[in-house]
C-alpha cells in the first residue's frame, strides 16, 4: 500500500487538501487519514487510510486525470 504522509494532496476531482496526520480508530484499530480542505471553510475530514491511498475507480470515472484518488503535491 502507498505511504501517505503529512503534506498537500490533490483529490482527483481537483480540490486541494492538507493531510494533518494518520490516526487509529479506537474500536477497530483501522488506520485513518485526518485531512483539511484548503478551500472554503477549511473543514476537517477523516477517511480510511486504504480508501485515501486507493486508485481512482476507472469504471466510475474513466476520464480522471490522476491514477490515485489523492496525489501528493508538496
Amino acid at each position: 500500500m502507498r505511504e501517505i504522509t503529512t503534506g498537500v494532496y490533490r483529490h482527483f476531482k481537483g480540490k486541494m487538501y492538507y493531510v494533518v496526520c494518520i490516526a487509529t480508530h479506537t474500536e477497530t484499530n483501522e488506520q485513518m487519514v485526518v485531512y483539511q480542505a484548503l478551500y472554503g471553510s477549511h473543514e476537517y475530514f477523516v477517511r480510511p487510510y486504504a480508501m485515501f491511498a486507493s486508485e481512482v475507480d476507472r469504471e466510475k470515472y474513466p476520464h480522471a486525470d490522476q491514477v490515485y484518488r489523492f496525489e501528493r503535491m508538496a
